[in-house]
């Protein structure tokens, strides 16, 4: 997923010691602008609604989940259902693809209203208390909804070049804006988050090739195919041999690389969040290792992480870091 602030703060405040998140809702911290009395209840509903939103949907990794913080949790949770509300609007809507895209650009309309405090809807309204409290850059949110409107008007990815500006739209603005929120974004670790959301989203397509030719959707690089002596063709019709097996463990290389390249990040961000990141990179690198175990035959079924792999990645996580 996983795709996503009131105006860009160049230095967001750090939250080395955070307030509890209600409590900066109810205005009793630094914010200077003055919360009506009339809008508190409302903010407290609207952070309670994208809670339940955030929890009610499976993913690979929980989000705001019981390891993270309980004071992050209400603003992590208002980043979810923005990119949540935007995600079912492009893939799970039953509109032509028309009526999709002029349903993400009221996503973005809303979005504008956001950043500029007239935020009316439940998520935007959680959603803009956040950018108020930390000073989000709104950068993200956009890149996000180019990803989105992708989701409808993208099936193939020609080159690996094509797939990656799809991960830094769709993957690293959620990384970015996780960094914002725990107070650990710079240079250094917003570069390291990049790679790491890239190599997630990568080992999620490549674990999901079966379940999204399903969907009419391709995301191993059609320039690939030629290199492997395979084709498109043969793919639709779940064609499982020697030339698709080396696509995928070229795939898995490359992506490897990245997860090299993020593991950095683990030992320059804040205790509080060394952990979570750990828990991702630790996931991702299982789904590699499935796939690895089942020969890259991903095809005939899809790898999964069994409740042994989730305990021993929560085991290295906690204790060893990366493994």
């Amino acid at each position: 997923m996983a795709n996503r602030l009131p105006i860009f703060a160049s230095n967001p405040r750090q939250l080395k010691q955070p307030t509890k998140a209600l409590h900066l809702i109810r205005n009793i911290e630094t914010p200077t602008e003055e919360i009506p009395t009339s809008s508190r209840s409302d903010i407290e509903k609207a952070y309670e609604a994208c809670k339940r939103l955030s929890r009610s949907h499976y993913e690979n990794f929980p989000v705001g989940s019981l390891f993270t913080p309980k004071e992050y949790r209400p603003f992590i949770h208002s980043i979810y259902a923005f990119a949540r509300g935007a995600d079912d609007l492009a893939d799970e809507g039953a509109g032509l693809p028309e009526e999709r895209l002029r349903n993400l650009e009221h996503w973005q309309s809303l979005l504008d209203e956001c950043f500029s405090g007239r935020a009316t809807h439940p998520t935007f309204i959680a959603l803009s208390e956040t950018v108020r409290c930390l000073g989000l850059p709104k950068k993200p949110f956009d890149d996000l909804l180019v990803a989105f409107r992708m989701d409808v008007t993208t099936r193939r990815f020609r080159t690996f070049e094509d797939l990656l500006f799809y991960c830094r739209h769709s993957a690293n603005p959620i990384g970015q804006l996780v960094l914002h929120v725990f107070g650990s974004a710079t240079s250094q670790t917003l570069s390291c988050s990049d790679q790491l959301c890239t190599a997630l989203q990568l080992a999620n397509f490549w674990q999901d090739v079966s379940v999204d030719l399903l969907k009419g959707r391709i995301y191993l690089p059609l320039e690939d195919f030629d290199r492997f002596g395979y084709t498109e063709a043969q793919l639709l019709e779940r064609a499982d041999d020697q030339h698709f097996r080396r696509l995928i463990e070229f795939q898995l290389d490359r992506t490897r690389q990245m997860f090299n390249l993020a593991k950095p990040i683990l030992t320059s961000v804040t205790p509080t969040l060394r952990f979570e990141l750990a828990l991702t990179w630790n996931g991702g690198m299982t789904i590699l290792k499935k796939i690895e175990q089942a020969r890259y035959g991903v095809l005939s079924r899809r790898p999964v992480i069994t409740s042994t792999d989730k305990l021993r990645i929560l085991w290295h996580s906690l204790l060893r870091g990366p493994s």
